[in-house]
């Protein structure tokens, strides 16, 4: 059975699955849900807890065991299990099928994974896991939707707040929700007054924006270059290497090359979509990408970026993140000095 999280807390309410599946890469939706499932646990009578990590050297009898064996302290127990690669292997994926095979109403398995691919939720053992239990994936929050959780996360806290102060928070946390959630606590100690303004966010938060290079290349595609921008420096602070970015990019010039190619000789948009398997969350800022520049400007593009990569080796002199900006900002629809090739 799958949850979305918000309805996890409804689930609980009325009693618990054998084992649950929490799944996704955010610190703090991991932990919230992972806390309420055991906060449920203790309250209704599973009173011990058993962490394993299944690492390199994990011996999987060792889950079997412990699921078979009677605990000394209490008639129920939550076995905790976090596999960080989401790859159990050849013997953890026979363990993990026999557990699901045989799961004991003794026991709440909790198997904590990081976000699964679409060919992991095809496997045998985590089909059989999620029909004898329940599985909840966790999604990021994207910077569109960023403020309305602030704003509810806010509210709990018993904090209101303007929506430009809603939005400058948003801003500074964006990517980072655990971030966001301790400037929340941070507020309400040190917030003064009914009503968060501007003025307050600026002096009690801090900026901790985490910012992704996908996103980056998202975030040019929709036309946002001002975002895109930010997002890029937001990049270069963090350390991030010119090398990823330009490969991220550049894998995205490639495959909108080919699409303008086949929209050029008349195939239909959703065609193209469809053969070249683009997702369909990503499907909107492609067809906006695709109507704003021509094949022509694609291969533009294209030769900038590896105008890059020989700055980058050395081959040629440059600002390379002066260029990054400009293919970022190309790429969003604007054209800069650096962009004219």
């Amino acid at each position: 059975m799958k949850l979305r999280a918000e309805q996890l807390a409804s689930h609980l309410k009325k009693g618990l699955a054998p084992l649950y599946i929490v799944s996704g890469d955010d610190p703090l939706q991991l932990q919230e849900c992972c806390d309420s499932i055991r906060l449920a646990a203790r309250e209704q009578g599973v009173s011990e807890r058993e962490l394993m990590h299944a690492d390199g050297g994990f011996d999987w009898n060792d889950l079997l065991q412990s699921a078979n064996s009677l605990s000394l302290f209490a008639d129920r127990k939550l076995i905790e299990l976090r596999i960080a690669n989401g790859k159990p292997g050849d013997k953890g994926s026979k363990a993990l099928t026999h557990y699901a095979e045989n799961a004991s109403p003794d026991n709440v398995l909790l198997l904590v994974l990081p976000k699964m691919d679409a060919a992991a939720q095809r496997s045998k053992w985590f089909k059989m896991l999620e029909q004898a239990g329940v599985l909840i994936q966790l999604w990021p929050i994207d910077a569109a939707a960023l403020p309305g959780w602030i704003q509810k996360r806010l509210a709990a806290a018993g904090l209101a707040a303007s929506p430009d102060a809603v939005q400058l928070l948003a801003d500074r946390v964006e990517g980072n929700l655990l971030a966001a959630q301790q400037e929340i606590e941070k507020l309400r100690l040190l917030a003064t007054g009914e009503r968060v303004e501007v003025d307050t966010i600026n002096a009690v938060v801090s900026d901790s924006a985490r910012f992704d290079i996908f996103s980056l290349v998202d975030s040019a595609l929709t036309g946002d270059a001002i975002h895109s921008a930010r997002m890029l420096s937001g990049l270069r602070a963090e350390g991030s290497e010119p090398t990823v970015i330009l490969w991220a990019l550049t894998r995205e010039l490639r495959s909108l090359g080919s699409m303008a190619r086949l929209l050029q000789q008349g195939q239909a948009v959703e065609q193209v979509l469809k053969s070249q398997r683009v997702w369909e969350k990503r499907k909107a800022p492609v067809r906006r990408a695709l109507t704003r520049l021509s094949e022509r400007e694609w291969r533009m593009m294209l030769q900038h970026a590896a105008r890059i990569d020989r700055t980058i080796k050395g081959m040629e002199t440059g600002n390379v993140w002066d260029e990054l900006s400009a293919l970022c900002l190309r790429l969003a629809g604007l054209r800069t000095p650096a962009a004219d090739y």
